[in-house]
């Protein structure tokens, strides 16, 4: 997030994300100029933007996701299917069972062909790439075809089996999500709560009801911002757009941990959460990683300067913080925080010019929070839209300051109106595709001599890695039960 400079300084960027071990940010602040000699040296895979280009012309101003004709709301026009990794041995299946069948009911009225399940030689092969795994089963380029693969694919494994980065490059042209848990038993719990959730809609469900949670820390420039720039506006314009929604904002000294513990589990659980807080990292090594990497750092925090020290479990709410007895009711969750969704063993963000990655965690995983909110045995969260690796705040700032949210926008637009969560987040893998795009072109451009703004680069940028890993985690074919039209 840019913060000015006084007269003669040049300004800075204060990044998202707060180290749990220190109390310091993950990354310091930078200035325009050396982030900018920064994204210069950055690799870009042209062949993935080449097809990214290709996408992005095949596409019209109404249209996104499937094929014309298909209307992303009905899975028997769509198709669902499942992805495996080919050696699965099929315990995971059996477990899914309900939701499965559930979903075969719905996508295979039309064509037994819309439903499918992608196992052993068919599902997903170590090292592949999208185009790869597309390629072996008759879909080429451009927008879903369920005559070849479904719309709507659940990925069922951990990043480690099926790769983040195939998931990231999947999810362009099709409504991708994920399933990963450490045991059976919540694989068949979060089956359970899909089928319960989508069968008893209409049957007096609760009232529909959106959640905004803005932290904003004292001293603390990223979420002070956060709360101004993207919360409260997008609560505000969310309750003007869907009058028939109970909007509320928890801000500032409402965003409490005891608060989040309210809304993840007691009777103040919304059918709708949007939180926004850094997310808390820890070093490779630490005992606390794997479990907490990705918790919500809450208002709790005094800040950076008043709490130049470790962080304490009193400030943040991580998985081990459910209630193991609550009941979601069919909530979709989206957290904006570095890590919220998971955590690539090797920094995604190249930020040494020339030099390899380096390992931030022993290995691939998703966050333990969104695990544990999926896999309630009582009824967990329906799914879970969150980041892997660090999130940047120009994805909803401009160059001047003031807010770019017509991505945000139109993603809770298509939430708060039925569409499935994959469908809904449509909007931001095309502003993915666009910046990527424009980025490539910039960054060409400077390398044949081309003055470039410095100040745009840098935005293009950081906007185009935080657009790309936003992931789903749970069914992308699920909805807001209260929302279907």
């Amino acid at each position: 997030m840019r913060v000015p400079g006084d007269a003669g300084v040049a300004p800075t960027h204060v990044f998202n994300g707060v180290d749990g071990a220190t109390g310091g940010y993950l990354r310091p602040p930078m200035t325009t100029r050396q982030l900018a000699d920064l994204v210069r040296g950055v690799p870009r895979d042209e062949g993935f933007v080449a097809a990214l280009k290709r996408w992005i012309r095949s596409l019209t101003v109404d249209r996104l996701g499937p094929r014309d004709g298909i209307d992303p709301k009905d899975l028997s026009q769509a198709g669902w299917g499942v992805v495996f990794p080919r050696d699965e041995n099929g315990a995971v299946r059996e477990a899914l069972g309900d939701l499965l069948g559930h979903r075969r009911g719905q996508a295979a009225g039309r064509r037994e062909r819309f439903y499918r399940e992608f196992r052993g030689e068919d599902g997903y092969r170590p090292g592949e790439e999208k185009w790869q795994f597309l390629e072996r089963h008759g879909a080429g380029f451009g927008p879903a075809d369920p005559d070849n693969v479904p719309y709507y694919l659940l990925l069922v494994g951990d990043p480690e089996t099926i790769p983040f980065r195939f998931q990231y490059q999947l999810d362009v042209e099709y409504a991708v999500g994920r399933l990963c848990f450490e045991t059976l038993d919540e694989y068949a719990a979060y089956a359970r709560a899909v089928v319960a959730a989508e069968t008893r809609d209409g049957a007096g469900g609760k009232e529909p009801s959106a959640v905004f949670f803005g932290v904003r820390n004292p001293g603390d420039q990223a979420t002070q911002q956060s709360a101004d720039f993207l919360v409260e506006p997008l609560a505000e314009r969310a309750a003007q757009r869907h009058p028939r929604w109970q909007v509320r904002q928890a801000l500032a000294g409402d965003a409490t941990k005891a608060r989040l513990a309210e809304l993840l589990g007691g009777e103040a659980t919304p059918s709708l959460l949007f939180a926004a807080s850094h997310g808390l990292a820890f070093p490779h090594g630490s005992r606390r990683q794997r479990p907490h990497q990705g918790a919500v750092l809450c208002q709790d925090w005094p800040g950076p300067r008043a709490w130049p020290k470790p962080i304490p479990r009193d400030f943040y709410f991580s998985g081990d913080d459910l209630d193991r007895d609550a009941a979601l009711g069919g909530l979709i969750a989206f957290y904006f925080g570095c890590y919220g969704g998971g955590t690539t063993r090797l920094e995604d963000y190249a930020f040494r010019h020339g030099r390899d990655a380096a390992a931030v965690a022993p290995h691939d995983f998703v966050a333990r929070l969104p695990q544990r909110l999926l896999g309630l045995a009582r009824g967990g969260a329906l799914a879970v839209i969150a980041h892997v690796e660090q999130c940047w705040g120009y994805s909803f700032l401009g160059l001047e300051g003031g807010e770019r949210l017509v991505a945000f926008e139109d993603t809770f637009d298509r939430l708060l109106s039925g569409h499935p969560v994959g469908s809904a987040m449509e909007v931001v893998n095309r502003r993915y595709a666009e910046l990527s795009t424009v980025l490539s072109e910039e960054l060409k451009q400077a390398r044949y001599g081309k003055q470039v703004d410095e100040r745009e680069l840098v935005r293009l940028w950081t906007a185009e890695n935080d657009a790309r890993s936003y992931v789903v985690l749970g069914d992308p074919a699920v909805r807001l039960p209260v929302a279907r039209t």
